[in-house]
């Protein structure tokens, strides 16, 4: 079932004419910022790995209005639940196709971004391991403030002030992976983030 789920909503992402808003959103930022901290590369490569993880969790917010709420409105939902399906089980098919549908194109669209802000190979490999390592508790997070905020006018907003302050936590150790222990705190936040947010997003879905 869990399987069946997750087919279900990685099609309805792949269906999406907003597929790649993700994917062109965090190129554009990693292209409009060099302009507007000038061209000193030293300062580019050093601060290069913050843009990129802000990048990356504001590109991880953009469908959030189209995660939760959809299934709501039309009944999904409701459907799901009244065939003794968990909505914890739901919650997390959609995290993982969430991840599938924004943080792999991400990934491969990282080497762009890396030669936009002026990073070196090393620094551009340590950084994608770092976002494959952080991505899935964006993406849990992400589930978590779209069950929130289902229904609600001006969820999308609403979502991004939920996410904002829990994302800290893989945002600072993402972008010290450089440092010693760095990328396993980072893996440590990321596995609590991805164990919680199933059970944290199924609670707000039957509150609705």
């Amino acid at each position: 079932m869990f399987l069946i789920l997750v087919r279900r909503d990685l099609a309805l992402v792949m269906r999406s004419p907003a597929l790649w808003m993700p994917v062109v959103f965090f190129v554009l930022v990693a292209a409009l910022f060099p302009f507007a901290v000038g061209p000193d590369a030293r300062l580019l490569t050093r601060i290069a790995p913050g843009v990129v993880w802000v990048a990356a969790l504001l590109a991880a917010l953009l469908p959030v209005e189209t995660l939760i709420a959809p299934d709501v409105e039309d009944g999904t939902i409701d459907q799901l639940a009244s065939r003794g399906i968990a909505m914890e089980l739901v919650a997390a098919a959609r995290i993982v196709a969430h991840w599938l549908g924004f943080a792999l194109p991400l990934l491969a669209a990282l080497p762009i971004a890396a030669v936009l802000v002026g990073m070196d190979v090393a620094q551009g490999w340590r950084l994608a391991l770092a976002l494959l390592l952080g991505t899935p508790a964006l993406a849990a997070l992400a589930v978590v403030a779209a069950a929130l905020t289902a229904g609600l006018r001006g969820g999308g907003a609403l979502a991004g002030l939920i996410i904002l302050p829990l994302a800290l936590p893989v945002l600072i150790f993402g972008v010290g992976s450089d440092a010693p222990g760095a990328l396993r705190l980072l893996a440590a936040a990321s596995l609590v983030a991805v164990a919680i947010g199933p059970f944290a997003a199924a609670a707000a879905l039957r509150q609705d």
